[in-house]
């Protein structure tokens, strides 16, 4: 169980990298009246938490990543299905967004943004839902596969010839 929440947590940061690469390129299509900071940064703006712009990236860089994180290693205790990435990624943003930003009193509610950034927001969280879901499966199919070892051979046996030449092992 642990071992999953970790691979979670891990998909979660890989699957944001993606969703802020896409939000790097889709933020820059959007017409100059919506050109703003998008959602992670203008919540560290409004929660206070950084003095001067170098300390505001950095944090929001934080805040984004570890975010993804946390949502990524509870991802990781429902069962997978089909599709089902994709419909956390969503939930994530429909819970975030129409749920406890607003109730924080952080940002208004999404419905009160301009529908290009919300339409923006919607499509980097499928980005984020579809890509932690194959994260999390690769890592699990590598666990299985390359970085562990086939049924019956013995947990301390050499993995290779290679290895076994390098070891002086094959006289």
């Amino acid at each position: 169980m642990v071992q999953r929440i970790v691979s979670g947590a891990l998909a979660g940061m890989a699957a944001t990298m993606a969703m802020t690469m896409a939000m790097r390129r889709l933020h820059a299509l959007l017409d100059s009246r919506e050109d703003y900071p998008l959602p992670p940064r203008e919540i560290i703006e409004q929660t206070g938490s950084a003095d001067d712009e170098e300390n505001a990236r950095a944090d929001t860089l934080a805040a984004h990543f570890g975010f993804g994180a946390l949502a990524g290693a509870i991802f990781a205790l429902f069962p997978t299905w089909k599709g089902g990435g994709m419909l956390y990624g969503l939930g994530i943003w429909g819970i975030s967004y129409l749920g406890w930003i607003p109730a924080a009193q952080i940002l208004a509610p999404a419905w009160r943004h301009p529908l290009h950034r919300n339409l923006l927001m919607i499509a980097v969280h499928l980005v984020w839902g579809a890509t932690l879901a194959k994260s999390l499966r690769e890592m699990e199919l590598a666990e299985e596969g390359p970085f562990g070892r086939h049924p019956g051979k013995p947990p301390n046996a050499p993995a290779s010839a290679l290895e076994k030449e390098e070891k002086g092992m094959s006289r």
